[in-house]
């Protein structure tokens, strides 16, 4: 793969974002090639053997619902095989049980292309276990089992991951219809970890572009709705503690993400639609230098936040209509809002923000407070491995 290299970069505390970097081709060739190795050079070139030596160590979450088995095996297809799959399902149970239909299917996906797998059910009795031997209650509702959403079943795939001693742990969402799509962005996160100073890291993707129909055409849209006002007020927010007007940020809604282990269990999380977003808030709370740090290492060695722009359009379902899309408005901004680091002035003009997409009315003031969730790294992992039972879950 040949990549531009990031030129521009915004500091805030130990964080360090980097500005969208451009892929130029996706495969860079196997010659070596010593002008890509000048140290002036604009573009880099990223081998095979790079590539392979992350996804060797890459677990892939692929948190899924009720979506169509054939998205689900495009998505397996598109994967690298040197990754390791790993499938959240919240799919209905009764009166149709779509998630022994999934099982099956990947079955027979991964024996045929002969690879290792693991598969859970979110509302899994075995997988509430999990958290509750490692100390981890703050997943499980008063039944004991993983609570419902996407974001929580991204926290229980992170857990599994650390626990198959992966490295890095990428998301996929399971509705994307071409799963050469699926592989540049896992690509894409391999290249973005080959270039880190750090074991901090994060890399999330930038959609070269979201298509969708207007006049029976085709119309190749560079943002959607939702991520043009997220990454309106990310920036807002950097400029206002730097001084400096900034644009850095364009992966505000990145659900195509990756992030080096030790940079997953460092970071909360928060429930719904706010936990994309509030990987960069927490950051900017955790290692902004605004507020005191309980993490000196990380302090010490920096994080480092890679935004790759995919060639791939981004194509996936069809929309859910204006509540969804409010809905995903008012959770990215609620971690805003709702952050000790922001502003009185940002507060202002996010709650402007939301009236005027009428999220914010009479009786509703201000924006609902996701649920949030610590830091995995005090979870124990020594105890919550002694009571999985992978031959259950997986072909190892």
């Amino acid at each position: 793969m040949r990549i531009e290299l990031p030129v521009n970069a915004e500091r805030f505390g130990s964080n360090m974002f980097y500005a969208v970097q451009k892929v130029f081709e996706l495969d860079g060739g196997i010659d070596v090639d010593d002008a890509f190795s000048n140290p002036f050079h604009v573009v880099r070139k990223i081998t095979a053997e790079e590539l392979f030596a992350i996804e060797k160590d890459m677990a892939v979450i692929i948190p899924i619902k009720d979506e169509r088995l054939r998205l689900l095996e495009g998505v397996l297809c598109g994967i690298p095989h040197a990754c390791f799959p790993i499938i959240l399902s919240n799919s209905q149970r009764d009166p149709i049980d779509r998630f022994k239909m999934e099982q099956a299917m990947v079955d027979n996906f991964c024996r045929f292309a002969k690879k290792n797998y693991a598969m859970f059910h979110q509302r899994g009795t075995d997988l509430g276990e999990v958290f509750e031997k490692g100390g981890y209650k703050d997943l499980l509702d008063d039944e004991g089992l993983v609570r419902n959403g996407k974001a929580e079943g991204m926290i229980a795939g992170i857990v599994l991951a650390r626990l198959l001693g992966k490295r890095y742990v990428g998301f996929i969402d399971a509705d994307n219809f071409f799963p050469g799509a699926v592989l540049e962005y896992v690509r894409l996160f391999s290249a973005g970890f080959t270039q880190a100073k750090t074991e901090y890291s994060m890399v999330r993707v930038q959609w070269h572009s979201k298509p969708k129909i207007v006049d029976s055409e085709l119309f190749f849209a560079r943002l959607g709705r939702v991520t043009r006002i997220t990454n309106q007020y990310l920036n807002q927010l950097l400029s206002l503690h730097t001084g400096f007007e900034s644009d850095i940020i364009l992966t505000g809604n990145a659900g195509e993400h990756a992030l080096s282990m030790n940079l997953a269990l460092s970071l909360d999380y928060s429930a719904g639609f706010s936990v994309e977003t509030n990987h960069f808030v927490n950051m900017l709370e955790k290692f902004g230098g605004v507020l005191p740090s309980d993490y000196p290492e990380v302090m010490r060695n920096g994080v480092e936040v890679f935004q790759m722009q995919s060639r791939n359009p981004h194509f996936h379902e069809v929309t859910k209509g204006d509540d969804h899309l409010k809905e995903m408005i008012e959770g990215s901004l609620s971690v805003l809002y709702h952050s000790p680091v922001c502003p009185e002035s940002l507060k202002k003009d996010i709650l402007q923000e939301l009236k005027r997409h009428k999220i914010l009315t009479a009786s509703k003031k201000t924006p609902t407070n996701p649920k949030r969730y610590p830091a995995l790294s005090n979870m124990d992992f020594d105890k919550a491995s002694k009571v999985l039972d992978w031959k259950k879950h997986s072909n190892l």
